[in-house]
């Protein structure tokens, strides 16, 4: 039996909080942390997992980071299932970091097998793999594992728990413990007996550590399956969530970057003469690329506006390096180039592949293509650091705290110990956090700062411009067909730079591996069974900086699969379900999902068409991904220009137990909307080795007026709960390509898809507006109703002043040229850009309402809204989103769908949660309507 000094956090069990479970190593391994766990009052502790306090609060600790796609809650909802904690006392914290936290399944999920080999050698390899990672691997949230990854931890973890809590009411009450049960919160006997798990929980500790712990039957599940509400909505609604932008240590000074035009480049030399008669400047300094990034320059300053004008002022020559030779036009070649030239690494073969297609009586061949693409989430690259005393304090957003933790301590010559990297809230990632390039660079500048704490932040041309982008890839497909239409064999070779090799030389300075699953994942282990078939990759050496992106490969394997599989069932004269279906007799997980999205999405059935007059059609698409088997039918008509529009699309999803189906639907909700960004508008073009997206101007994305009606069906599964933050994006490209040619009989091969090249213009909606010039305020603003001294310049913008001088984050910087809408507040109750607008152009008279302080029956009846309809994912602009809504439903109470349109599209949401934001400003006006 184990003893409890075995297994306390390095004695914090007498003054902490009560931490159960054991993460992802062995049993008596995984229960201690290095170091003790922070604890606050009556709080109580065991080790690594959850906390217990006095007063019934039950605080789980958080490996994974929160950037919208509701891990905090969901594997909150493991741990409290098995606890039998009361949900309404349930609290999240972020976990420090430590081994026992360390991510098994993205790795597991990076090695080379297909989801169907049932193979000794799969087995053992990713046994050794869970060892190996356990000991050396890194915390890390993405790949859509979080839940796969915890599931059975988590559990084990509030299943322990709650025994110790049992045997400890047990043995005060004299009974045996067999006969005592848990409810909401409480242990109890009998009638007679009844503790909270707050009056156990010192006592708990004194219980040994059970061996082994039975687990509920699914049957029995009170929490999972429920479509629990967000467990940090209202914080994300009232301005209170604190991103890493919004990190506010005292003393704390700002930090604008300018970094070399050329991917990869660095700082020759500059002149910051004119930099220093800028106001707030304190101190420029130049920087080294690091991890993949570029070079710059950066201006120390007191405020953000000021460092970032600061740094427009300093005069800098570059060196270049190598990929001022490169321009978009070299990469399609190169990438042609090399499927030219070598057939690349096999990824899965299946009988003579060359037999087949010689013997075939028809060919079918084509060349797909995908762009370079940015992330592009609405809070830009941002980290806040200290450097004082030999050690350091990060506030970041961050996917990968151990890992950036140790780049930190190693580019300040200090060990790990003395960094303190404290994880915020992340407004998005997409994978773009999974990078440190940023971190390094924050604290390299920190390091300047004279002990103070130091924010830099990127601006959104930084951002978009010195990414690590989802690679550009060419596909070349080959099938044969026999005289019946029967497919008798499929090739597909893919070019592509690498990510997982890339990725790995910059986390941890390995060589370069020659091959590279996740470049071809989705193709070398589509479901399909062809009765010979060959999938290849070609890895090409690029110095453009790639990394995770969004679903991955998927991302664009998907694209290509599903497109071709679509252009073999036209060459054979069937319908593309029917056709697919065929193929699925051994998979049928997928021929369910499949059949299921041909019911709800009425495939077959005569179509209307679109409000204007114009002809309608569907395009369906299937794929797995991390698990996951998606489904998705769109339905598209044409514009006046040719251009494409979603109507409508439908979603089923198998991804094993639903954990939380209003979480499943909302990341089905978000998937399509980032992909549809991808299929229908987004690319990244490179100049001689620049960049030339610059904001979401150059680069535009999905808004309120252009997102369809999803609906979103999810399959009832046992099987083990499967990954659902990025399936949903790699199917809706091929879908609506394969609507567009059953609508038009042109088939689509390059993203994004376009029949006609439409010029880009910003949106500026009704209700969203640039206040005009007026009196200067000398100082004092009516902010909120409350007279409030403001000490800046005149052309500075409200948004910082709100912000930096008077610490109110809820107004966010997302652009900073008025095209994100983050930084939407109230001007006289009218949507006002706080970006645009500057200090000049406001006065004492004039009434400034921001997310801390709006109030009235439109804003109670909005969030009341947003809380019901669990509106918000990552949450940033959702400050925005609510006052631009408020300002709406005072102009207009009973809003049209096209009043939405005009009042909202001026606000991007990464996240894709237009069709609630729409729901919630609906069931709102109906609620005033009623009251």
């Amino acid at each position: 039996m184990l003893k409890r000094r075995t297994f306390l956090l390095g004695g914090a069990g007498a003054v902490g909080a009560l931490l159960v479970g054991w993460g992802v190593l062995p049993p008596r391994q995984r229960l201690n942390t290095s170091t003790p766990l922070p604890t606050q009052g009556s709080q109580v502790a065991l080790n690594g997992w959850v906390k217990i306090a006095a007063d019934n609060t039950v605080t789980i600790m958080m490996s994974k980071a929160e950037m919208g796609q509701g891990v905090h809650t969901g594997l909150a909802m493991l741990l409290a299932e098995e606890l039998d904690a009361d949900w309404s006392r349930v609290r999240v914290e972020e976990a420090p970091i430590d081994k026992i936290y360390n991510s098994v399944q993205n790795i597991i999920d990076d090695l080379p097998f297909r989801p169907d080999d049932d193979s000794a050698f799969k087995r053992t390899t990713i046994w050794f793999a869970r060892k190996a990672v356990r000991e050396a691997g890194t915390m890390m949230t993405g790949g859509s594992s979080s839940i796969n990854d915890l599931w059975t931890p988590m559990r084990e973890a509030g299943a322990s728990a709650r025994m110790m809590l049992i045997g400890a009411a047990a043995e005060q009450w004299k009974v045996p413990a067999a006969e005592c049960r848990t409810e909401n919160g409480y242990v109890l006997h009998g009638p007679g007996h009844k503790a909270s798990f707050g009056e156990l929980s010192s006592m708990a500790t004194l219980q040994a550590f059970p061996r082994k712990v039975e687990l509920k039957n699914p049957a029995d599940f009170k929490l999972i399956g429920q479509p629990i509400r967000r467990i940090e909505a209202a914080s994300k609604i009232n301005g209170a969530a604190r991103f890493g932008i919004d990190a506010l240590p005292d003393g704390l000074l700002y930090a604008g970057v300018v970094m070399c035009p050329t991917l990869g480049g660095s700082v020759a030399h500059f002149d910051e003469t004119a930099a220093r008669k800028m106001p707030g400047f304190i101190k420029a300094l130049a920087f080294a690329p690091y991890s993949g990034g570029s070079g710059g320059v950066a201006v120390i300053a007191d405020n953000p506006y000021r460092a970032m004008n600061a740094v427009e002022k300093i005069d800098v020559s570059w060196h270049d390096g190598a990929a001022a030779t490169v321009s978009s036009a070299d990469v399609d070649r190169r990438l042609a180039q090399a499927l030219d030239d070598s057939n690349g690494h096999t990824y899965f073969h299946r009988g003579d592949v060359d037999a087949a297609l010689s013997g075939a009586a028809r060919v079918i061949d084509a060349e797909y293509h995908a762009p370079y693409l940015a992330h592009g989430a609405v809070e830009p690259v941002n980290c806040t650091a200290q450097v004082a005393d030999g050690a350091a304090t990060v506030w970041v957003s961050t996917q990968m705290p151990a890992l950036a933790r140790q780049h930190v301590a190693k580019v300040l010559d200090i060990d790990a110990d003395k960094v303190d990297l404290q994880t915020q809230l992340l407004g998005g990632a997409f994978g773009r956090r999974l990078e440190f390039d940023f971190i390094v660079q924050a604290a390299v500048i920190a390091r300047e700062g004279g002990g103070h704490p130091v924010q830099t932040i990127w601006s959104r041309a930084q951002d978009f411009t010195h990414d690590f982008y989802r690679p550009a890839c060419v596909s070349r497909l080959k099938a044969g067909l026999d005289e019946h239409g029967k497919v008798l064999a499929w090739r597909s070779t893919s070019a592509s730079q690498a990510i997982v090799p890339e990725s790995l030389a910059r986390y941890y300075g390995v060589p370069r591996i020659p091959i590279d699953k996740t470049t071809c994942e989705g193709a070398f282990d589509q479901p399909y069974e062809w009765p010979a078939a060959r999938v290849a990759h070609k890895i090409v050496e690029l110095p453009v900086p790639v990394g995770f992106w969004r679903s991955v490969g998927h991302s664009h394997q998907a694209f290509f699969t599903e497109s071709f599989t679509d252009e073999l069932a036209a060459a054979a004269g069937q319908d593309a379900i029917a056709f697919r279906a065929a193929l699925l007799a051994e998979h049928p997980r997928h021929l369910a999902v499949l059949k299921r999205v041909a019911e709800l999405s009425e495939w077959g059935q005569p179509m209307k068409p679109a409000a204007d007059g114009a002809p309608c059609a569907r395009g369906v698409a299937l794929h797995e991904a991390f698990g996951s088997v998606v489904a998705q039918v769109a339905e598209v008509s044409l514009g006046p220009k040719r251009q494409i529009r979603v109507h409508r699309v439908v979603c089923v999803i198998d991804c094993g137990l639903p954990v939380n189906p209003n979480l499943i639907c909302q990341q089905m909700e978000s998937g399509i909307v980032f992909g549809l960004s991808a299929a229908l508008q987004d690319e990244v073009s490179i100049v001689k080795g620049q960049v030339q997206q610059k904001n979401f101007v150059d680069f535009p994305v999905v808004r309120m007026n252009d997102c369809p009606v999803i609906k979103t069906d999810i399959m009832p599964s046992r099987m083990h709960p499967q990954g659902v933050g990025e399936p949903a994006v790699p199917p809706i490209a091929p879908a609506l390509a394969n609507a567009v040619f059953m609508l038009t009989g042109t088939r689509l091969r390059t993203l994004p898809l376009r029949l006609e090249k439409l010029p880009v213009t910003a949106s500026n909606p009704q209700g969203c507006k640039v206040a005009p010039r007026q009196q200067a305020s000398k100082g004092a603003l009516n902010i909120n109703g409350r007279a409030v001294a403001v000490h800046a310049e005149p052309d500075m913008p409200l948004l910082w002043a709100l912000r930096c001088e008077l610490g109110m984050t809820g107004t966010k910087f997302g652009c900073g040229v008025g095209i994100c809408g983050a930084c939407t507040i109230h001007l006289d109750g009218a949507a006002c850009l706080a970006c645009q607008t500057t200090m000049s152009c406001v006065g004492y008279t004039q009434k400034i309402t921001t997310i801390e302080g709006v109030q009235g029956a439109e804003a109670q009846a909005l969030k009341a809204a947003w809380i019901d309809l669990d509106v918000v994912q990552c949450g940033y602009c959702q400050s925005a989103q609510l006052m631009a809504a408020c300002a709406l439903l005072k102009r207009i109470p009973n809003p049209t769908d096209a009043d939405i349109d005009a009042a909202m599209s001026n606000i991007v949401c990464r996240c894709g949660t237009y069709p609630r934001v729409r729901a919630a400003i609906h069931q709102a006006a109906a609620k005033r309507r009623q009251a």
